[in-house]
């Protein structure tokens, strides 16, 4: 499998500007997303996608996601509910520094976070676990 990636060496990352609304979040949830690496064609489905994925504190997710690309996540600070309920209860929390790997198809969440978290994402196709 071919990724197409930019080649780049260590540049430091405005962690300030160029954050935007992720597809499938409502406008003025707090949600934001900041694409470092790649991009993810989800319709063709292909391609390699590097991000940093924003929760503001008290935010829910509602339903579990499921998606047809492998998926890393890296919690690099704050709480992380996973399994929750529809309305942001329950779950297991996790804190800064966990990692989990799920293959195409797998559901998770509802996700959510009581003091905000920060997410290193990787996103990618691949062959079939």
């Amino acid at each position: 499998m071919r990724f197409s990636k930019l080649h780049s060496e260590f540049a430091r990352v405005n962690m300030h500007q160029g954050w935007e609304l992720p597809e499938g979040y409502e406008a003025g949830c707090g949600v934001a997303q900041k694409i470092l690496s790649g991009s993810l064609d989800e319709t063709g489905g292909q391609g390699f996608r590097t991000r940093l994925l924003r929760f503001p504190p008290g935010f829910h997710t509602r339903t579990p996601f499921v998606h047809e690309y492998w998926e890393e996540v890296f919690l690099i600070s704050g709480d992380l509910w996973v399994g929750s309920d529809a309305r942001g209860g329950g779950g297991e929390r996790f804190e800064a520094h966990t990692y989990a790997c799920r293959p195409p198809g797998t559901p998770h969440g509802p996700f959510r976070s009581e003091g905000g978290c920060l997410l290193l994402e990787l996103h990618y196709y691949g062959p079939d676990p």
